[in-house]
């Protein structure tokens, strides 16, 4: 199946939008909003319809096979964590089988004004009766990486220090799925925090590193992202220990450069004490001599 350009998937979903009485507004978020975003055939139509009969359009959803047909698709229906009434919004998260993605949000029209100002990365397509208000021109600067407080950059220093003893047991007990588990959990996101204060710094603090750190590779130097990209381990216990390892060392370069650039104490003795754990190899009897190192 060709895959439709981005005119060619516009010009349907404003149709789509003009014809059905039910739609009086449209907007588009997320990256096709944000011109500082990379373009590409990849990225969502993130468009929110506001209706008059959401119901409606949730109970007999037919109409949405216009789009085209679908590889898969995930309703708010299908997710764990909702439950209906679905008053508020609802969403048809379509992957189409020519490659293109579109997450329609449907919301109230009484709740239209509410919502097309909760998010400023947002542009209005369409607006047949007048009931938006004003929106500012997209703005990602809510979307910037956040300047840490003190008390958030030593619990992220503990946490990933505790937790990474977790992870070394794992590796020692072969217990793979639970190693795996803290590591990729709670060790990971605390490295990538870190990393992304880093990057905050550099830039003051206006500059969005995009969800989950998906654009960290841009700002980083070659030997950081060997470093973060070493982070993610393989399937085997030698692999595992290889990238605990890479974590840690970035941890400790970004952790020392973020601290002393915001005034905060990096934990080097936490830092020393828990390397020597690791490095003792479940003998615990070397891990005075390596402290005396």
């Amino acid at each position: 199946m060709k895959h439709r350009t981005e005119e060619e998937m516009m010009g349907l979903i404003l149709k789509v939008a003009s014809e059905d009485k039910r739609v009086r507004a449209v907007w588009m978020n997320g990256s096709r909003a944000n011109p500082n975003a990379p373009q590409d055939q990849y990225q969502d139509f993130d468009i929110v319809f506001a209706v008059t009969d959401m119901q409606g359009m949730i109970n007999n959803s037919g109409w949405i096979d216009v789009f085209g047909e679908r590889l898969i698709m995930q309703t708010r229906s299908e997710q764990l964590d909702s439950q209906p009434p679905y008053l508020d919004w609802y969403i048809f998260m379509m992957q189409l089988l020519d490659g293109n993605r579109i997450d329609l949000q449907l919301v109230p029209v009484s709740l239209a004004a509410e919502k097309v100002l909760s998010d400023r990365m947002c542009r209005v397509l369409m607006d047949k009766d007048g009931i938006l208000p004003e929106v500012p021109p997209p703005d990602e600067s809510g979307y910037w990486v956040r300047k840490p407080s003190e008390r958030e950059y030593l619990c992220t220093c503990n946490e990933f220090w505790w937790v990474a003893t977790y992870v070394v047991k794992g590796i020692w007990r072969r217990e793979m799925p639970y190693a795996h588990g803290m590591m990729c959990g709670y060790v990971w996101p605390m490295l990538r925090r870190m990393v992304e204060w880093k990057i905050g710094i550099q830039y003051d603090f206006k500059v969005n590193t995009g969800k989950l750190g998906k654009y960290i590779e841009r700002y980083l130097y070659s030997d950081q992202w060997r470093l973060f990209a070493g982070s993610f381990a393989g399937g085997n216990y030698d692999d595992m220990m290889r990238a605990l390892f890479s974590m840690c060392e970035l941890f400790r370069s970004c952790g020392r450069e973020v601290g002393q650039a915001l005034g905060y104490a990096y934990p080097e003795e936490d830092d020393r004490r828990v390397m020597a754990f690791i490095k003792c190899g479940g003998r615990f009897e070397q891990i005075e001599k390596l402290l005396e190192k």
